[in-house]
């Protein structure tokens, strides 16, 4: 009787065995055995396809044909459709560079208004408004207005009156 160790050893191990003849034969013991193939017994039989009429097979050989009219009309849609993808990546492409465009002149907008402020700033602030008084009401000849000569007027919305000819006297 063999010992439990052995029998376990023998179930999960393939062992080689030769023969007289210098033959090896390979055998697994346990549950890794291959199982036998056995060959079919026999020819597999063809199923028969349903038997179509002569009609019906033209219908279907014609269905399956391409004629000129078709091969053209495929030919004219991918060359239609290839030149409209053409045409969307032209106008992408100068949608991208008009964008560019916008905000490089956008840039250049933001430096001149700064630049035309500060420009301003620095002239409100070199200018002496009591000397330009001064020199408008004694050399010039220039005079406040008298409440006679104040003319008011109601504008609808909040925008500056250009005046274009003389005010008439009432």
């Amino acid at each position: 009787m063999m010992a439990k160790a052995e029998r376990m050893d023998r179930a999960h191990y393939s062992q080689n065995r030769k023969t007289q003849s210098g033959t090896t034969y390979v055998y697994v013991d346990g549950t890794a055995v291959r199982k036998l193939q056995t060959a079919p017994a026999g020819r597999p039989q063809r199923q028969q396809k349903p038997s179509v009429s002569p009609a019906a097979r033209r219908n279907r050989e014609r269905a399956l044909s391409m004629n000129l009219g078709y091969v053209t009309f495929l030919t004219v849609a991918a060359v239609i459709s290839v030149l409209m993808c053409v045409n969307f990546l032209q106008l992408q492409a100068k949608g991208t560079k008009l964008q560019k465009e916008v905000t490089s002149l956008e840039t250049q907008l933001n430096a001149a208004i700064l630049e035309n402020d500060s420009d301003y700033n620095r002239i409100m602030t070199g200018v002496d408004m009591e000397h330009v008084k001064d020199v408008a009401m004694n050399q010039l000849g220039m005079v406040y207005a008298k409440k006679s000569q104040i003319v008011t007027y109601e504008i609808e919305d909040n925008d500056y009156v250009r005046q274009y000819s003389e005010i008439p006297a009432e």
